[in-house]
């Protein structure tokens, strides 16, 4: 049970990164500085504890150096560039729904990879705790609906709405949210491949961001004019508090309880990020929770905890 606060406590950090993520994102500081920027500070913070376990890392098995490559090239870096990058080109509720797609991948990835067997009884509280996910966002999701559903009754609208929902831009932000979804569920699976072999937090934190880091450094160096570093402090330290809450503690918590839970388990666990965003919002910005999110956030514990106690 423990395992599972730890995620859940996570997921709450992250929710507090959200409060100056996308308030630098929409006031016009790019994803791709962003995401550089802090895996810059991350690697610098842990390049002492990197060399420190050199001869641990670099002496593992081959297959030790795949898995670190793919939750930092895939579940660092690629993952959370898409995802902020999708939210700049198409409407954000469905980068949202798309996102609850995550446990499911995770899951699977689970069973064949890990070899975790799934008892029947889970997929069904997965669902609930699925159901209970989507429901939280539920105040974003249902206008998108209503919009599609007033322009389609609009005679002659329909085939232009089509146009501009398949339209180049909305084909790539659908495609940056899959890669986004399933980053992640692949580095849930490959970091739990990680702890199984003996990496504490400390290890797998370094090795996440380094290899995050030297992937964007190739990234930023391909499309120089996506990425501009400038010298304003307030950008700096704004970033700089990203990486303590989220890059830092987010991750160790993370780390620490995936030690001690399974692969499925923690997925669906990392779902209450949602409903730590929604809980900030109300608090922060005064954004009360409406009876369907109170509902999906009841359905979200339930599930979750069932699953945990139950142990499937």
């Amino acid at each position: 049970m423990l395992g599972v606060l730890f995620v859940i406590f996570a997921g709450l950090l992250w929710a507090l990164d959200t409060l100056i993520r996308y308030p630098l994102l929409f006031g016009g500081v790019s994803a791709e500085r962003i995401v550089l920027t802090e895996h810059l500070f991350l690697t610098i913070i842990f390049l002492p504890i990197l060399y420190k376990n050199k001869l641990v890392i670099w002496q593992s098995k081959i297959s030790s150096i795949f898995y670190f490559s793919f939750i930092g090239i895939l579940g660092s870096a690629v993952g959370t560039l898409c995802f902020t990058k999708a939210f700049m080109m198409i409407n954000p509720s469905l980068v949202i729904l798309m996102q609850k797609l995550q446990p499911v991948i995770a899951i699977s990835l689970a069973s064949f990879i890990l070899g975790e067997k799934i008892q029947k009884p889970f997929y069904f509280w997965a669902f609930v705790a699925i159901v209970g996910g989507v429901l939280i966002s539920s105040e974003d999701i249902l206008p998108w609906f209503v919009l599609i559903k007033a322009k389609l009754n609009t005679q002659g609208a329909s085939q232009s709405f089509l146009v501009d929902l398949l339209s180049e831009k909305a084909i790539k932000g659908y495609l940056l949210t899959l890669v986004a979804v399933v980053s992640w569920g692949c580095s849930t699976v490959f970091g739990k491949k990680l702890t199984a072999q003996g990496f504490n937090e400390s290890q797998l934190m370094g090795g996440r961001f380094t290899f995050g880091f030297i992937f964007l450094i190739f990234y930023s160096l391909a499309n120089k004019n996506l990425i501009q570093l400038d010298w304003q402090m307030i950008v700096w330290g704004k970033i700089l508090a990203m990486v303590i809450i989220s890059g830092l503690l987010g991750m160790y918590f993370y780390y620490k309880g995936l030690k001690s839970i399974s692969a499925r388990v923690c997925a669906l666990a990392e779902m209450f990020f949602p409903l730590s965003a929604v809980a900030i919002n109300w608090i922060v910005l005064g954004a009360k929770l409406t009876t369907m999110q109170l509902i999906g956030a009841g359905l979200l514990t339930l599930g979750s905890t069932v699953i945990q106690l139950r142990n499937y």
